[in-house]
């Protein structure tokens, strides 16, 4: 398959042209309207160097509030209200510990400061959103992404301690399914998120559920 080049259109080539890892195109920039029609076709971008690479993979990693899986451990924590939940109450401190914070296995991150600035643009229009948990008044975990209709993207998630960032991803669930959201993308397969019950689909019903989802 051939890698699309983006120039300043506002256009991408259609998912099932995308490299079989998933590479769709590279370039462009991150417009909010960019931004906006990639989430609403099944695209994300991820940076490579000073690079953007746009993503379509398929399978698509992704959970509904009803497969959402609660370990025994997590509803006890949920029980002593370990933590305490928020929602757009720290955005920008949540992507700069995403940003910062030490993976295995990851020599950086793909989150540069153009990313923060659209996400933050993103963030201010109401179109990116942050979960946060505290422990004594601090900051422990959490993580962003982007809303459109019945549907959110995941974007990157954090923790300092432990359980912190599924404390606060299975109560943004929650609160999200009691808003109507049928379905969160989780874009690529990671043993965290298969343990609360993600699980991969095929690109083409992906796209279809979008279509069906986002207004």
């Amino acid at each position: 398959m051939p890698l699309f080049a983006l120039d300043k259109e506002i256009v991408f080539p259609p998912v099932h042209l995308a490299e079989p890892d998933g590479l769709l195109a590279v370039g462009g920039d991150l417009s909010t309207e960019r931004l906006l029609l990639a989430y609403r076709q099944g695209i994300f971008p991820w940076y490579e160097g000073q690079h953007i690479l746009w993503w379509c993979p398929n399978p698509r990693f992704i959970i509904t509030p009803a497969t959402l899986k609660v370990s025994k451990s997590m509803k006890q924590l949920f029980k002593k209200e370990a933590f305490t939940f928020t929602i757009n109450k720290a955005f920008t401190e949540v992507i700069n510990n995403c940003k910062s914070i030490d993976r295995p296995g990851q020599s950086g991150t793909w989150i540069t400061s153009a990313v923060k600035e659209a996400y933050t643009r993103l963030h201010r229009l109401g179109f990116a959103h942050s979960a946060e948990v505290w422990l004594n008044n601090e900051l422990v975990g959490g993580l962003y992404g982007i809303r459109m209709g019945k549907v959110f993207f995941g974007e990157s998630m954090f923790s300092k301690v432990s359980n912190a960032s599924k404390y606060a991803f299975i109560s943004y669930v929650h609160l999200l399914q009691q808003e109507d959201v049928q379905l969160i993308d989780c874009q690529v397969y990671t043993e965290h998120l298969e343990s609360l019950g993600a699980r991969m689909i095929p690109r083409d019903d992906f796209i279809q559920l979008l279509e069906e989802l986002i207004p």
